[in-house]
């Protein structure tokens, strides 16, 4: 009974409060104001909204207060009760006297308080701010500010707020995840920010590492480089780091909302507001790589890698054990030992390893004022530093600051634009040369379409092979080069012919005596594995055994250094011929050799362009053999290009599909002239601008179109080539057609899609790849 009564004289109140019903057109709650029901706080400018709101399924809604974007209500922000949701809607929001927020129950009982108490003051308010900021002040006493939501974090980042430490007090900003989609109670997952090293974001499940960012360089986080993409146009990143505070976060440009979200799931997504839906910009882990310490210490992580478990030691390290990779087994061992004395003498140098998300920082020495070169003398003079990195790399300029490691460097990987570490070897390890790996094959271009190598090392063995070398094949050693030619193709191997270096190979443009145009692809010693041995095995038989005007006979390396100014020369009708050719050599290979091959890498980088503009597919490196219904995938290795993978190969499905959904990537990137990249921006685009009616939006701006035939007539043509792009990235696998539909649609043009794709389906069980 007393309960009810408490109930009635709560309602009461809310009903005599003189504020109570305008509270929903303003952005401040006064001093004895509330907030009940469906009222809200909105900002200034109306971005932002704060009241009620239920979560459940509608037998047990439970009601919380938090704060959303207006023109989403699911994009919650913040939440006030996560840990005491409301039974009913009868809470009431009021700032009591002496300035504390208290969320009272239908009871009267408090489920949630600021705790931000000072004395009885009149003038004291709560304000939505438009940065969906809610602040408590005391506007009397010089505007102080009491408490701020910005100060306690739920599970997103907005634009202004920040992660970090107050080094004043020791108080720690970070993010939570909920506990799942409908349950805003403190999740497992957190977003902190190490302050340990340099700063680094880091993804916590409990107390344990799941994901890090990489350290902060001075523009972005070292192995989160996607930013570098976007941020110029949609965000500013900043790092504070003084006296009183370590801290990270950004700042949204004018007129763009974007938030950064730690999921229930223990992903870490950017969302930002465009065409009227959330568009996910960014996720981390990304990939097998990002999984914290995966390749152990001195091991790196490369997800385009062939290996089974993407992991390889540094050079100068070799795998100790035959164990799959563990990163508590510590599976790496330096093959030489350092020569370094405690009175400075040393013959030890340092090897670069490039384009890496930098390792963990945390047990790292950090100095922001020396120079690049000072560091590497600091480091060379101290027997215990392993490695060093600049720790500034803004602008473009000269890298200054310096991180050194001096015990295990742990959590490296590959990423595009990533920094460059330079580990320290012995003298004997770099004065190593590499191994030679070359094939050469007659590729004329200006556009950097370049050739394949087969290893010289293969011929040099083939008289004396035994069963510890590796699978041979006969045709290994039928197109080799010796090794004075291919030296002198390549000008000796030097710096200035490298086109470009992966986590196995350098390649280098070289030229024939007969003129002739190569690739020359040299192996590092690191690749030459037994599971190496069996990849290049692999995938010279592959390419022994494919003929195709679109295929290149041999593996291939594609350099996109002059893509710039190659792109704008690419008008309307080259780009579809590149795409009809494209699809002619993906269907020759699924239907029309010998062998089934499934090639599982499609992209632009493997398509590359003699000087007539015809493409030829290359890079069979990770080429499969497939029969239908019988797919032996046993020794299936999953190498993800991120935006090109199809969902069911990301499960481990081998299928021929899965370059079917490439292709029509491929196809949608050619049109655009964007990459589609892991968020699939390409597709979501190319969907939206069909379902508008606006094909020609999608059409690359660079392109110079021709007079004739009118832009009427382009636009329907571009449309057919979106429908057929779209069919082609459906998420059902059965849902896409086969390439030899594809290319009856891209080559039929007045025919009825629809139809081609029913007659595709009806006879998609007879055709058998032997």
């Amino acid at each position: 009974m007393e309960g009810n009564w408490s109930r009635l004289l709560n309602l009461l109140l809310l009903l005599l409060s003189p504020t109570a019903f305008a509270a929903g057109v303003a952005d401040t709650l006064g001093k004895g104001s509330n907030i009940t029901g469906g009222g809200t706080l909105v900002s200034a400018n109306g971005t932002f909204t704060m009241g009620f709101f239920s979560l459940g399924p509608s037998t047990n809604k439970r009601y919380y207060l938090g704060i959303w974007f207006s023109v989403s209500p699911d994009a919650v922000c913040w939440v006030a009760n996560g840990l005491r949701p409301l039974s009913d809607n009868t809470g009431v929001l009021v700032l009591g006297d002496t300035g504390s927020l208290l969320l009272r129950d239908g009871f009267g009982q408090v489920a949630w308080s600021s705790n931000s108490t000072i004395a009885s003051s009149s003038s004291m308010e709560a304000q939505l701010l438009e940065t969906g900021n809610l602040v408590v002040r005391d506007q009397g006493s010089g505007n102080i500010l009491l408490w701020q939501s910005f100060d306690h974090p739920s599970n997103t980042l907005l634009s202004g707020m920040k992660v970090g430490k107050n080094l004043w007090n020791g108080a720690e900003w970070h993010l939570t995840s909920w506990s799942s989609a409908d349950d805003p109670s403190p999740g497992p997952y957190r977003r902190v920010l190490d302050t340990s090293g340099l700063p680094d974001f880091v993804l916590l499940e409990g107390n344990i590492t799941k994901y890090r960012t990489g350290p902060w360089n001075g523009e972005s986080f070292s192995g989160a480089t996607e930013v570098l993409g976007y941020k110029d146009r949609l965000i500013t990143l900043g790092v504070t780091n003084s006296s009183g505070e370590i801290s990270y976060g950004y700042t949204a440009k004018p007129g763009v909302w974007t938030r950064l979200v730690v999921m229930d799931t223990g992903v870490v997504n950017r969302f930002v507001w465009e065409n009227s839906r959330w568009n996910n910009i960014f996720e981390g882990p990304r990939d097998p790589c990002d999984e914290y310490g995966k390749c152990g210490a001195f091991g790196v992580c490369d997800v385009s890698s062939v290996a089974s478990s993407f992991c390889r030691c540094l050079r100068g390290f070799s795998d100790a054990s035959p164990s799959p990779w563990n990163q508590d087994t510590l599976p790496c061992r330096r093959n030489v030992k350092l020569q370094c004395s405690s009175d400075g003498g040393t013959t030890d140098g340092f090897v670069r390893v490039k384009g890496v998300k930098l390792p963990d920082t945390h047990n790292a020495s950090v100095d922001m004022g020396i120079t690049g070169e000072e560091c590497k003398a600091r480091c060379h003079a101290n027997c215990s530093c392993v490695a060093y990195a600049a720790a500034d790399i803004r602008g473009g300029g000269v890298p200054s600051g310096c991180v050194m490691w001096m015990d295990n460097i742990v959590d490296l990987r590959y990423v595009d634009h990533g920094q460059d570490l330079y580990l320290r070897l012995a003298k004997s390890e770099l004065d190593k040369d590499f191994p030679l790996a070359a094939v050469v094959a007659p590729v004329a271009s200006t556009v950097a379409a370049l050739a394949l190598l087969l290893l010289i090392w293969w011929r040099r063995t083939k008289t004396k092979h035994n069963a510890s070398d590796g699978p041979w094949s006969p045709t290994m050693g039928d197109r080799s080069f010796d090794l004075p030619t291919v030296k002198m193709a390549t000008g000796d191997f030097s710096q200035s012919h490298v086109i470009g270096e992966g986590g196995f190979a350098v390649v280098y443009k070289g030229e024939l005596p007969d003129g002739r145009k190569v690739a020359v692809k040299r192996l590092k010693q690191s690749a030459l594995t037994e599971k190496g041995k069996r990849d290049f095995a692999r995938e010279v038989d592959v390419m022994a055994n494919v003929r195709h005007g679109n295929l290149l006979r041999l593996l291939a390396y594609c350099n996109e250094d002059g893509e710039p100014s190659d792109r704008a020369r690419l008008n309307w009708r080259l780009r579809l011929d590149i795409v009809h050719g494209v699809a002619h050599g993906v269907a020759y290979l699924h239907q029309g050799s010998e062998e089934c091959v499934v090639h599982r890498d499609l992209k632009p980088s493997n398509v590359l362009l003699d000087d007539n503009w015809k493409p030829k597919i290359a890079d069979f490196n990770t080429a499969k053999l497939f029969i239908k219904d019988q797919p032996d995938q046993s020794d299936l290795t999953i190498v993800v290009s991120p935006g090109y993978a199809s969902p069911e190969y990301l499960q481990g499905e081998m299928t021929l599909k899965c370059d079917v959904y490439s292709f029509g990537v491929i196809l949608l990137e050619t049109l655009s002239g964007q990459r589609n990249g892991p968020t699939k921006g390409v597709i979501l685009n190319a969907r939206e601008f069909w379902q508008q009616d606006r094909a020609l939006a999608l059409l690359d701006q660079t392109v110079p179109l021709p007079v004739s035939p009118p832009d009427s007539e382009i636009s329907s043509e571009l449309e057919r080539y979106i429908k057929i792009g779209l069919l082609c990235v459906q998420e059902a696998p059965e849902n896409r057609p086969d390439m030899s539909a594809v290319v009856a649609m891209l080559t039929t043009p007045n025919s009825d899609i629809n139809l081609l794709l029913r007659a595709a389906h009806q006879n998609e069980d007879a055709v058998t790849c032997t």
